[in-house]
């Protein structure tokens, strides 16, 4: 093997390892979010508010979900869904294992007043945000729900940034359809859901500007 493929090697092989730290982040972001008792993040809101009315797991529903964003995917894109994204079925396993890990690491975390559980909403967007920055660093998969909103933009030839703020709100809109039907209220579902919608793009685009060196780290050397 030649040395430029040895540094290649190299090189995907950090890219791999920081987006599964980014991933693991993640699963622990959203985790915080949910712990801070006023709603969890977009992406998790289905799976939310099923785990509050059937047996299975929060992590146990979000694998659920996004193996079925795996399966959307390859049907939208066809031939054209790269083979390698099908490694989004592994990190699905990680992902959603490390969110049942978290929730129980963090079962200590039940802040009582509001202004605590808007702190701690703040910190779970933040760690979210970062976990997100790292992954999308390095630049090697999609996780499943980046991938559906991809593949359907590009199916109904849409701008990405449009096609991610309908995907969220259809996601919302169904946790609130749910937790109507099985607890004629709003369960799991809250300000922060929207809150967490609205600050973790900004944020993400903040670590990026903070934080310049991880891309660095992993540009390919020359």
């Amino acid at each position: 093997m030649s040395k430029s493929r040895q540094i290649s090697g190299r090189n995907l092989a950090k890219r791999y390892f920081f987006f599964v730290v980014g991933v693991l982040i993640n699963s622990f972001g959203i985790a915080f979010i949910t712990k801070a008792a006023l709603g969890t993040s977009p992406i998790s809101s289905v799976p939310y508010v099923l785990s509050l009315q059937f047996a299975p797991s929060l992590g146990a529903f979000t694998f659920v979900l996004n193996l079925g964003f795996i399966l959307l995917q390859a049907a939208l894109l066809g031939r054209e869904f790269p083979k390698i994204q099908f490694l989004q079925i592994a990190v699905n396993v990680v992902f959603s294992a490390f969110i049942d890990v978290s929730m129980s690491l963090l079962a200590w975390l039940s802040p009582g007043s509001y202004p605590m559980k808007l702190l701690s909403l703040l910190f779970g967007c933040a760690i979210l945000a970062f976990g997100i920055y790292v992954e999308v660093s390095a630049g090697v998969l999609m996780v499943p729900g980046e991938g559906a909103v991809t593949a359907l933009s590009r199916s109904l030839k849409k701008e990405f940034g449009t096609v991610k703020v309908c995907f969220d709100v259809t996601l919302m809109a169904t946790a609130v359809l749910l937790s109507l039907l099985f607890f004629h209220g709003l369960q799991g579902i809250r300000e922060g859901t929207v809150i967490s919608a609205l600050l973790v793009g900004f944020l993400t685009k903040c670590f990026h500007r903070i934080f310049p060196g991880i891309p660095r780290f992993l540009a390919p050397s020359v």
